[in-house]
């Protein structure tokens, strides 16, 4: 962002999307950040995210990041773009966001996503580019969770049996 830093709003959006791979989204958010945008919430912790969020959806966020970082407990939970992320030494994993009608979950790795959709669109599941959406009172699908995020670390070696 240094060298363009005096350009044009449409070229820093393009330097991060079309150079570095970064969604409309956050690449809007690193060039409000870099113009010195202070409009956006920070949180610092699970517990901030989830404030003022209703109890179904408190509930499910937590027991998402639960099942997750109960099968791999090498993940970190952090607050990276305003969302619960968890990473790894060689980056982010995993993310969860809370919207106003659903959840959205998603594995940092298109692959994994790529491989799991046939089952999660024969679930019912809507399947975005990126993330897969779920209701904010999800009865929380285990082995789902944890096939995603060890498609995303390379590792399905031990997937849980469908349905637990």
């Amino acid at each position: 962002m240094r060298g363009v830093e005096s350009g044009r709003y449409v070229d820093q959006m393009a330097l991060l999307q079309e150079g570095h791979g970064f969604s409309r989204a956050h690449a809007n958010a690193v060039v409000q950040y870099a113009r010195g945008s202070t409009s956006a919430r920070c949180f610092a912790d699970l517990d901030g995210y989830l404030a003022g969020r209703d109890a179904a959806t408190q509930d499910t966020v937590r027991r998402i990041l639960a099942v997750v970082t109960a099968a791999y407990p090498q993940l970190e939970l952090v607050i990276a773009w305003n969302q619960p992320m968890l990473k790894d030494a060689t980056g982010y994993v995993f993310g969860v966001s809370a919207l106003k009608g659903h959840i959205l979950v998603a594995p940092f790795d298109p692959a994994a996503l790529a491989a799991l959709r046939p089952r999660l669109e024969g679930d019912g599941y809507v399947v975005n580019k990126k993330t897969v959406r779920v209701p904010l009172d999800w009865a929380v699908d285990e082995a789902l969770l944890v096939d995603l995020v060890g498609a995303a670390l390379g590792d399905l070696a031990h997937p849980l049996p469908r349905g637990q």
